[in-house]
């Protein structure tokens, strides 16, 4: 040691010199080590960690710098790209938020479909719109994974919507129907009057009504609620007899896209001979829980009863426990077929699933928010959507001219919802007279939702947007799929159903007609 540090100024080191800078060294190792190994409380610029031990993760707004998720690397290295492209030039930020990390496979596969939507929706709108202003900055919110941080978050935004430098005039996302995000959409929209587009949100309860028309001032949803969607669906099965249907649903409270799931399929069992099975699922409904031993149990009562048709109110993971049992059932002599909400869109990427189940006679349909086929076969209305439409955003996914963003997948319906979202809210930001400013007031975006009908209609590639007077799709069509029983992992597009029986018409009016 003497040798390696010679000596000091004033004489030999000694003992306790030499234990004072190895101590120097020693914390400096340590601090190096945390620093770059361990656990970052910044995680980076915008990005905090938050949450309790074992359950700690980067939460906050990035522009693409900062990896939420290593399935997120090549499309948030794109968003990056494209935010330095616009730099300096007039702009506004548009913010997705989403749990961008979330712990299970086929939820993290979704997250990647969403973001990856809204970053062609980005592009679209700077690269192919005609030199429109102004230019749209992408920024990622991660507000955890059961959205526990959402309010530091949605406190981000809205110091970024009064930056100049920033100009956030619209937050997309929400993909979840909990009190969590209800309680966040009204913190943005109501507190801090931020427009917001939900993604694939469809319970009854989150929207205006003429009940209660300013809930969520500046709110805007794109997607049939879960009464569109049940309503869709009875046109569409209408030959289905109540007496052969049976419910099966989740008892767990708070859970909007579920109670509104049970009322729905209520109404459309009216003289159903049973009453609805029901099962309690974690409070995280994400975990598995003990609900596969229920179904297992369950499934021998269903087997006694005279349904053909069972409506699912739950949640994926608790659907995929149901199916799996199902097809174990002992008898094998039945064949059913399993209804359920847009949750379901998850299931083909779900590993736990047992794919044979659908080659026992078992078949799953839900209501989809989106399908390519709806619109480019041969058989498409005339009106409510086209197939230019979903060709646009085909070929700017398939091309490569975005960049690589990973595989990029639309039947699961979540490209397309998010992609959709962004050109609605690109729309609004851009619906403006000579005279207005480049940079929109957000009131003046909220403004806009009541013209997006008629010849304002957004054609989005899921179909019209035409919104009425409350920020709702007026008359939305699903598009009914299935797990294809040759191979589950494709969803097979089944048709198109219509909330209110028929199409849009052409000049998409905003009258409710409900």
């Amino acid at each position: 040691m003497t040798t390696f540090l010679g000596r000091l100024p004033g004489g030999p080191v000694t003992k306790a010199a030499v234990a004072c800078v190895a101590l120097v060294f020693l914390t400096a190792a340590v601090w190096t080590g945390v620093r770059w190994f361990g656990p970052d409380p910044s995680c980076g610029p915008g990005v905090e960690w938050r949450g309790q031990d074992g359950a700690k993760e980067c939460t906050g707004v990035t522009d693409g710098s900062h990896v939420f998720a290593a399935n997120l690397k090549e499309v948030s290295a794109r968003i990056e790209e494209e935010n330095d492209r616009v730099g300096d030039q007039p702009h506004v930020s548009v913010a997705v938020l989403l749990p961008m990390a979330p712990a299970q496979p086929f939820e993290q596969q979704k997250t990647l479909s969403e973001v990856q939507g809204a970053y062609l929706a980005q592009y679209r709108a700077n690269h192919h719109s005609n030199g429109k202003k102004p230019l749209i900055k992408l920024l990622l919110a991660n507000p955890g994974r059961t959205h526990a941080h959402w309010e530091p978050v949605a406190g981000q935004l809205a110091e970024m919507a009064s930056d100049p430098r920033h100009n956030l005039r619209a937050v997309l996302g929400f993909d979840v129907s909990t009190a969590a995000t209800q309680a966040a959409i009204h913190r943005l929209t109501a507190d801090h009057g931020i427009p917001v587009v939900s993604g694939p949100l469809t319970a009854d309860d989150f929207g205006n009504s003429e009940a209660r028309p300013d809930a969520y001032p500046g709110f805007a949803r794109i997607v049939p609620d879960n009464t569109d969607q049940a309503e869709a669906l009875s046109y569409f099965n209408k030959d289905i007899d109540p007496a052969q249907t049976l419910v099966v649903e989740d008892v767990r409270e708070g859970d909007n896209y579920v109670d509104s799931l049970k009322s729905a399929f209520a109404d459309l069992t009216r003289g159903a001979p049973r009453a609805p099975e029901q099962y309690r699922a974690p409070d995280d409904f994400h975990k598995e829980g003990t609900t596969a031993s229920a179904f297992d149990r369950m499934v021998d009562t269903i087997c006694t009863s005279p349904a053909k048709v069972i409506y699912f109110a739950g949640r994926p993971v608790q659907l995929r426990q149901f199916l799996n049992e199902l097809g174990d059932r002992g008898c094998t002599d039945k064949k059913y077929t399993v209804i359920t909400g847009d949750a379901a869109s998850t299931l083909p990427s779900d590993a736990k699933l047992n794919r044979d189940v659908f080659r026992k006679g078992v078949t799953l349909q839900y209501a989809s928010m989106a399908h390519p086929h709806a619109w480019t076969r041969a058989d498409a209305p005339a009106t409510g959507g086209s197939a230019d439409a979903v060709r646009t955003l085909e070929q700017l996914a398939a091309s490569g001219e975005a960049g690589d963003i990973g595989p990029v997948t639309l039947t699961d319906s979540r490209t397309i919802v998010f992609y959709d979202a962004g050109l609605t809210a690109v729309t609004a930001i851009r619906m403006r007279g000579d005279d207005d400013p480049v940079i929109p007031e957000l009131s003046s975006i909220k403004d806009s939702w009541l013209r997006l009908h008629g010849m304002g209609k957004v054609e989005g590639a899921s179909g019209w947007i035409c919104l009425d007077n409350y920020g709702n799709a007026y008359n939305k069509p699903v598009a009914v799929v299935e797990l294809a029983p040759d191979d589950p992992a494709r969803i097979r597009f089944v048709g198109l159903a219509w909330p209110n029986g028929e199409p849009t018409p052409a000049d998409c009016t905003a009258s409710r007609g409900r």
